[in-house]
């Protein structure tokens, strides 16, 4: 195959992880200019490409070398890993993305007295991941018929298809309304970026070092908040003990006031109201909690 001089990254079409990829994407700096067919998009800034494709396709076009990179759901990475990637070689989850987060999980009627793994021996459950399903079996020690779907796996049990099933949970409201019941939980999900174990070394390999970097910057100040307060030199240790985690604050003198400090606080995560409060009762006045736009380390 020809190299590229262009980087590739393949994502969902259309589907719940497309609209937070592409915000992903366009905050890492990177813009598009989409084709007729809407199967391509154009870097307009940078060298960087989408192939806007089904996300069960992502895995193999990256094994194949279509695609460089792909935005995936880890419950697809894997399958594809246990399934058909096998003879193409390993592929490699470069980030978790923080967005589509679901679980792989097993699910039994809610009449049933579900108690332990063991009672799904000679079982039939129905699942569209049978290579995630038939591994977790393995690992139990579980001997139970697998039936694969392609879709609607909700309703196997109730069709006398499967006597349980095993599918994708987000909130749980499809399970109930089919009177199924979680029980196990196979796989935490969410889209991550996936690709080859190795990095190309063509310039295409520098870009793709500079957009693991910018991806880092994004989530991290995704998931930060900035906190502002002032102190005095007495409640500075109460106060620096009650912070969230993060590096070290920063501390500013206050003019004209020797014993008075301004800190500033890098926060990982959302700073709660109880957090202020306690951070307050400790002698911190005048405080602030700020979005963080962008951070480069």
């Amino acid at each position: 195959m020809k190299p590229r001089d262009r980087l590739r990254i393949a994502m969902q079409k259309s589907g719940r992880l497309t609209e937070p990829a592409l915000e992903l994407l366009n905050r890492c700096g990177l813009s598009f200019r989409q084709s007729r067919d809407k199967l391509f998009c154009f870097g307009e800034g940078e060298p960087v490409d989408l192939l806007l494709v089904r996300d069960d396709d992502i895995p193999g076009l990256i094994a194949q070398g279509v695609c460089d990179l792909g935005i995936v759901g880890r419950n697809v990475l894997q399958e594809y890993q246990l399934t058909a990637g096998l003879e193409a070689g390993p592929l490699s989850e470069w980030r978790p993305l923080g967005f589509g987060r679901c679980r792989l999980s097993i699910a039994v009627p809610q009449e049933l007295d579900y108690r332990e793994p063991k009672q799904l021996a000679g079982s039939r459950i129905a699942t569209s991941y049978p290579g995630l399903l038939g591994q977790w079996l393995r690992e139990h020690g579980i001997e139970a018929g697998v039936v694969t779907l392609a879709g609607s796996v909700e309703i196997a049990p109730r069709l006398g298809t499967a006597d349980a099933i095993c599918d994708l949970v987000q909130s749980g409201g499809t399970l109930v309304a089919n009177q199924l019941r979680e029980t196990e939980i196979l796989l935490e999900s969410e889209a991550v970026l996936a690709g080859p174990q190795m990095l190309p070394t063509d310039e295409r390999g520098d870009m793709i070092e500079l957009l693991l970097k910018r991806l880092d910057g994004v989530i991290q100040v995704r998931e930060s908040r900035l906190l502002l307060l002032q102190t005095s030199r007495g409640t500075l240790d109460a106060i620096t003990r009650l912070l969230p985690g993060g590096p070290q604050p920063t501390l500013l003198p206050v003019a004209g006031q020797p014993d008075q400090f301004m800190l500033q606080a890098l926060c990982a995560g959302e700073v709660s109201w109880r957090q202020l409060e306690e951070i307050k009762k400790a002698g911190a006045r005048e405080m602030f909690v700020l979005p963080v736009e962008k951070m480069l380390a």
